[in-house]
């Protein structure tokens, strides 16, 4: 089968490192792609939001399955086009989609599912924003409506850094996505990541797996797209998931269908659990990154069939095979980020560094100039690797950490601190 895969960061190296280990797997394209992905697929130049470019590439490249990688070309209707042009494609509708690119949208999804989340209000300008703050206190959490590449949550630990986060949101410090504002109670507990496939009828669990938003070791500093992650997520029990489940994922599910948009694709779950309990934080329509790298990581070759059979509606006789095991990636970034950060600074190490089913550096934001991998994104590079135990895997994925040589970039040192702390 010949498959392309949208994107261009360290969640679309997982996918691809993932499906080329999968027999069925003949010719893989990654559009754009980056210096990791174009070491074990062809990369090619394409707008990979534009789906009548899109749709024209995969007629010219002969392609049977499209996976769509990020959230913009599903918000842009993307995988729409593709399916118009009768492609089969992993990625949900541009009206399913909503769940992500507006946040609003999926608190009135929720309030008609009756799924639990957090109380909210939802703001077009700044003084109502502001009142509601004032009247509900601190802490309390600001949200840009809109797609802000992970980075649009401001959680307030006081009424005047609410303020301040409003006034940068209607102020444009997020683009288009803050001219809409979401303000939600502070929820307490754990948070971690439920990943389940949904083909429109039926759901299927296919992993979890907690997070590091936050820039700093022990969880301190600004929230980022993800400094690391590891799973399965030991708060996410076999019996709060399947409460997630009953209670979350399929009224949304239902209430999504009931709209003419049934949802198709991999929606990802961020929950907040205390006393084993599940609320909803947020939905994602697509895998999370730095989540995906760890889960490809523990389900290699068969995340094609699941996915394959995801497309084309098949869930009901599609089974997951996890092994007992444990995988964890931590994420190099820029200095500064995520704040401003230089790029073009050369890594060195990465020759030569052992690339197999326990361990892998995937690439996020690489380019390959005159024989050199420069960074070039924010999120560099994901050490990744698999164990009997999480500590295996950390020290496994340490160890690429500190066979990089790249002074401009660092990492958390303690990804999985709340597992292994336990």
């Amino acid at each position: 089968m010949n498959i392309l895969i949208l994107g261009s960061g360290g969640r679309e190296h997982a996918l691809a490192w993932a499906v080329m280990q999968n027999p069925k797997c003949d010719k893989l394209i990654v559009a754009p792609g980056n210096a990791g992905i174009a070491m074990i697929a062809d990369c090619a130049a394409l707008d990979i939001e534009d789906g009548g470019a899109v749709v024209t590439f995969a007629e010219e490249n002969s392609i049977e399955f499209v996976i769509v990688g990020p959230e913009a070309p599903l918000a842009a209707g993307v995988a729409d086009r593709l399916r118009d042009a009768g492609l089969l494609v992993f990625g949900p509708s541009a009206d399913a989609a909503k769940l992500e690119a507006s946040k609003a949208f999926t608190k009135e999804i929720c309030d008609a599912a009756k799924a639990p989340t957090a109380a909210y209000g939802h703001f077009t300008d700044a003084a109502s924003a502001k009142a509601y703050v004032q009247a509900q206190g601190a802490p309390i959490v600001v949200k840009a409506d809109g797609l802000a590449a992970g980075k649009g949550v401001i959680i307030a630990e006081s009424v005047a850094e609410a303020e301040a986060a409003i006034d940068d949101m209607f102020g444009g410090a997020f683009g288009g996505a803050g001219a809409e504002v979401v303000i939600e109670e502070f929820m307490q507990g754990e948070e971690a990541s439920f990943f389940v496939l949904c083909d429109g009828v039926d759901v299927l669990p296919m992993g979890t797996a907690q997070d590091h938003k936050r820039v700093g070791d022990g969880d301190t500093g600004p929230n980022t797209g993800g400094m690391g992650a590891y799973s399965p997520a030991p708060v996410l029990t076999d019996a709060i998931a399947q409460i997630a489940l009953d209670q979350i994922i399929k009224p949304t599910m239902a209430e999504m269908a009931r709209r003419g948009t049934p949802y198709q694709g991999i929606l990802y779950a961020g929950l907040m659990i205390e006393n084993g309990h599940p609320q909803l934080v947020e939905y994602n329509v697509r895998f999370g990154d730095p989540e995906c790298q760890a889960l490809m990581m523990r389900l290699g070759g068969q995340a094609f069939d699941l996915m394959h059979a995801c497309a084309e509606g098949r869930l009901a006789e599609a089974r997951v095979n996890w092994a007992d095991d444990h995988a964890m990636t931590v994420v190099l970034a820029a200095n500064g980020y995520p704040g401003s950060y230089d790029k073009g600074s050369v890594i060195g190490g990465l020759d030569g560094l052992p690339e197999d089913s326990f361990q892998m550096m995937f690439h996020a934001g690489t380019t390959e100039k005159e024989g050199k991998i420069t960074a070039t994104g924010g999120r560099v590079l994901n050490a990744t690797a698999r164990g009997a135990t999480l500590q295996e895997a950390r020290d496994r994925a340490y160890a690429l950490v500190d066979s990089v040589d790249w002074p401009q970039g660092f990492c958390r040192r303690d990804i999985g601190w709340r597992a292994l702390n336990d």
